[in-house]
């Protein structure tokens, strides 16, 4: 798993609540093997019915998502996350997420960020009135950030936005070093070889 520190650059926004995981990747598209190769069907249904936001000229190449309280609802699938990812999306901005896609998330790598109504909401209208603005989320700091504010949004041309986020210590500390479960496991590899080694030879061995 790339680790991840923090990622700059367009803010993409989809103002949808409750989008489920069957909208953001179809189940017909779920019989592939491979974590890649899931980003041309991101939001299939909804792309192919033309005028999609994300399809946008402003909005291509984005990395960071923001959009609705309890993103990635419905049917547990990794190929959500992985879809994401794969489209280029290193960060998701929400109220809320669903339990399974947020666990989900990080153990793919895409960072899940929750912040308070107000904040999503002043993200999502910035990037509907501003097309192509940048945005940080830093994991490290546990900040997002807009350089620049238009002051009708809300503060003066120049002065910026910041906005701090709470994040479980084991999950920051997983993205920050890149370390999914295998990763993990293989982290304790000398305790596994000197218990492999000790284990009474009645025991099955394994491969």
């Amino acid at each position: 798993m790339e680790p991840f520190t923090r990622t700059s650059g367009v803010l993409a926004p989809l103002d949808r609540a409750n989008v489920d995981t069957d909208q953001i990747i179809p189940k017909q598209f779920l019989k592939r093997i491979e974590r890649s190769g899931f980003g041309p069907f991101l939001f299939y249904d909804w792309r192919r019915n033309g005028d999609f936001i994300l399809d946008q000229p402003a909005y291509r190449g984005a990395t960071v998502l923001v959009t609705g309280s309890n993103f990635g609802c419905g049917s547990s699938r990794e190929h959500a996350p992985w879809s994401l990812l794969d489209a280029g999306f290193r960060a998701v901005i929400a109220p809320s997420f669903a339990d399974i896609f947020n666990s989900n998330s990080f153990r793919c790598g895409l960072l899940p960020v929750e912040l308070p109504e107000p904040s999503v909401r002043h993200l999502i209208d910035v990037a509907l009135n501003e097309p192509g603005t940048a945005v940080t989320v830093d994991l490290e700091d546990q900040v997002v950030s807009i350089p620049q504010a238009a002051s009708s949004h809300g503060g003066a041309m120049g002065s910026g936005w910041r906005a701090p986020f709470a994040l479980d210590p084991f999950f920051r500390e997983c993205l920050l070093n890149g370390w999914d479960e295998v990763a993990l496991t293989l982290r304790r590899q000398p305790e596994i070889t000197r218990y492999e080694a000790a284990r009474p030879s009645r025991l099955p061995i394994t491969s």
